[in-house]
């Protein structure tokens, strides 16, 4: 199934793997109201589709996200009520696609700024190129962070660099960032689509609601109590094990086999 929006595609295969591509590259990506809106519908198809069983998150072009689209920002008399009106609709989208029990693979090239670093920073797993840069960007032009990154940025960095980034703009390279812990990985600027399709391919055979209750466990246990986040242990782990997939990969590895996993 491939769905054409405006400003991005959405293509889910047969083996579960969906391909969410934003699609404005002579824009360099960036969101305005039309991309966000786009953004959201195809977040709630993905969370809506059972056969979803990986996402690989990409950018058309040059650049994977610029962030906002400041040249249409410009042309706003008032820009408060629109850029509240963008985030909604970003927002909306950014918690569906962190939701979901399907891991979401981003694959940065280019740039990765303001709202693009935002939704870079809600993928499970990042690869980028070796070229690839990283920014805030928000402050250098008077604004302020939207697309979860003051979610994530300090989770995945720290307070003080997280602090730094925001306030000085300080643009990260794809060593830097990995270093940082903003990326997984990186790799030559020519085998960034590959690797990351061969990881999100790989991903999309693997039990998605073991990785579900996986990414829930690990992003809840910072709101819980030690005691809490282990009866939250207990029970997704007996939840799993009446799943299809719990049984399959404990007699798979009894048996010494490779485990054939349906999603279940």
């Amino acid at each position: 199934m491939v769905e054409k929006y405006p400003n991005l595609t959405l293509d889910v295969e047969d083996d579960g793997l969906a391909r969410l591509t934003l699609s404005r590259p002579d824009d360099a990506n960036s969101a305005d109201l039309a991309l966000a809106k786009d953004f959201s519908d195809a977040a709630r198809q993905l969370a809506d589709d059972d056969r979803v069983r990986a996402v690989l998150l990409t950018g058309e072009g040059k650049m994977f996200c610029g962030g906002g689209d400041v040249k249409s920002f410009a042309a706003e008399t008032d820009l408060g009520p629109k850029l509240r009106e963008i985030t909604t609709h970003l927002h909306s989208g950014v918690s569906r696609l962190v939701r979901l029990d399907a891991p979401v693979v981003a694959a940065v090239q280019g740039s990765a700024a303001g709202a693009g670093l935002g939704l870079a920073m809600a993928a499970d797993l990042v690869l980028a190129g070796e070229s690839a840069k990283f920014v805030m960007a928000y402050t250098g032009i008077g604004l302020s962070p939207d697309g979860a990154s003051t979610y994530f940025l300090p989770r995945l960095v720290g307070a003080r660099r997280a602090l730094e980034l925001t306030l000085t703009n300080r643009v990260l390279s794809a060593a830097e960032a990995l270093d940082w812990g903003l990326v997984n990985t990186v790799v030559p600027d020519d085998e960034l689509s590959t690797a990351a399709e061969n990881l999100a391919r790989r991903l999309s055979a693997g039990p998605t609601k073991s990785f579900g209750a996986s990414k829930r466990l690990l992003r809840d246990s910072w709101s819980a109590s030690l005691e809490t986040q282990m009866e939250s242990e207990s029970e997704e782990l007996a939840a799993a094990g009446h799943r299809a997939d719990g049984v399959e990969g404990i007699a798979a590895f009894v048996e010494k086999r490779r485990p054939d996993f349906t999603g279940r």
